[in-house]
């Protein structure tokens, strides 16, 4: 599952905060006070309340195997995150770790070190123990520049609906299996509750087509058919199954279901909170089902529909990577936590869970089975989906061993997508990738969220990519996917 922002989705996408920027991108230059290095750690979302006692006991934890080493993380809103993001990538702000947004953009241009060799260095066991799936899809000019959580390798898009609503209006949602079949639901809630988000989105949200992989992100609109029925590379925009998306969302903007201020709004629809109707999440096998959605909202109750098919793919590969700057001034010792965050149990489930005799307790030590407390709640913990390897977390009772070993059985049965590691080399249009970046900022937002009428927008935003050199990276990118087929 995963917060509607990217998009995204590994384990229940979770909470987290705010911070100024003017701290963003400010890494320790120097060792801290106490003699160590300190790795700066970027991510969206609010601060957990117990944060401090939670990286006192990360630190603790990482002083075991790098004595040398501290950690301080940093969070951004979600709102805000890959705005702020933005800035610090591109001014070069010498950050050492973040929660990578548009990762083969921004990788392809250099934002980022290459970690190619310092993985297999510094962290062996922790690549060793990743999907090779996830390396396929980080591989960006036969490189790599980010670490992955080792997770939903393949998921899929849901349209998650607020169980305490269902009850209370006697709403059904048993055909709901795409955008459209839901209005008959959404009409019932809004006549209900006008308060409430309908369909809670804003900004930043990209609506999915059933089974479409995005070579450059889905920040632009080149895109990719992952059954390979169809092997050209489209402007997912002017589709006609994107095109009945989108009208379907404006329609939606109409009559009301979606907020207003949606296309700019930052707004945080809480897991745990009446705020909400229906959301879209994304999940994947570590999710078991719902149970990771329930976790994080505090045992709230949630049903999700499927609305995309589930593949394995780069796209997925890229849901939660670990950066780090080209400019950092502590790569290795980066890496080295990277290494630790994927390997260490105690240092992930004391992050993910919350912290041991407060958030939960042990009931099987051996087999890491886990109960939760009454202080198990929203921002008492980090998500396990941006945190670390997933197959390192403790369970829960209530999961069992048939639940785990299907998991592992679905995971490796999965369907791969065509298009699994094709990343391509944009360096010969660099220029015009910037270019279309651009207008699609002017776009992506308005037509998402189904603010603006998609048809004349559609052809507004078509003439201006055009004019900034879609054509040229079109035929740059078929080029390479028609390469890479021939290869597979």
């Amino acid at each position: 599952m995963k917060k509607w922002v990217r998009n995204l989705t590994m384990v229940g996408m979770v909470a987290l905060s705010a911070t100024v920027l003017a701290a963003c991108g400010k890494s320790d230059k120097s060792a801290s006070d106490d003699g160590k290095t300190t790795v700066s750690m970027y991510m969206p979302g609010d601060k957990p309340k117990n944060y401090t006692a939670i990286i006192n006991k990360a630190n603790k934890e990482i002083h075991k195997t790098y004595k040398d080493i501290n950690l301080k993380m940093t969070f951004i809103g979600w709102g805000d995150y890959e705005q702020k993001y933005n800035v610090m990538v591109t001014s070069g702000d010498d950050y050492d770790l973040a929660f990578a947004q548009n990762y083969p953009s921004n990788a392809a241009k250099g934002a980022y070190a290459d970690l190619t060799d310092l993985l297999k260095k510094d962290a062996k066991k922790a690549y060793n123990s990743v999907d090779p799936a996830y390396w396929k899809g980080l591989t960006v000019n036969n490189k790599i520049y980010g670490f992955p959580v080792n997770a939903n390798i393949y998921a899929q898009n849901v349209l998650t609906f607020n169980q305490s609503f269902l009850d209370k209006y006697n709403i059904n949602i048993d055909d709901v299996n795409s955008y459209e079949s839901m209005e008959p639901a959404l009409e019932q809630l809004h006549k209900e509750k006008p308060g409430v988000a309908a369909f809670a989105i804003g900004q930043g949200y990209k609506a999915s087509p059933a089974h479409m992989d995005f070579p450059l992100g889905n920040g632009l609109p080149f895109a990719i058919d992952s059954t390979g029925k169809d092997k050209k590379v489209v402007n997912v925009y002017d589709t006609a199954e994107m095109k009945g998306i989108l009208n379907t969302l404006h329609g939606f903007y109409k009559k009301g279901y979606i907020p207003q201020d949606a296309a700019t709004s930052s707004t945080q629809y809480n897991l745990q909170d009446n705020t909400w109707f229906v959301r879209q999440e994304t999940q994947g096998p570590y999710d078991y089902g719902d149970t990771a959605l329930i976790n994080n909202a505090g045992g709230k109750k949630m049903v999700s529909k499927p609305i995309t098919e589930p593949f394995k793919s780069s796209a997925q590969s890229q849901v939660a990577v670990w950066a780090v700057s080209k400019t950092s001034k502590h790569k290795e010792a980066a890496v080295k936590v990277l290494n630790l965050l994927n390997t260490d149990k105690t240092l992930l489930n004391n992050i993910a869970w919350g912290l041991e005799g407060q958030q939960w307790n042990f009931t099987d030590k051996a087999k890491g089975k886990i109960k939760l407390t009454d202080k198990y709640k929203p921002n008492y913990f980090i998500g396990a989906w941006m945190m670390g390897n997933n197959n390192n977390l403790y369970t829960q009772d209530s999961v069992t061993d048939a639940m785990i070993d299907k998991r592992k059985a679905d995971i490796k049965d999965a369907k791969q997508s065509v298009a699994l590691g094709f990343n391509p080399d944009t360096t010969k249009v660099k220029t015009e990738v910037t270019n279309l970046s651009n207008v699609m900022s002017k776009y992506l937002d308005i037509l998402n969220t189904g603010t603006a009428d998609p048809e004349p927008t559609i052809a507004k935003m078509d003439k201006e990519l055009k004019t900034a050199g879609y054509d040229k990276v079109q035929k740059e990118l078929q080029s390479q996917y028609d390469a890479f087929l021939a290869k597979q």
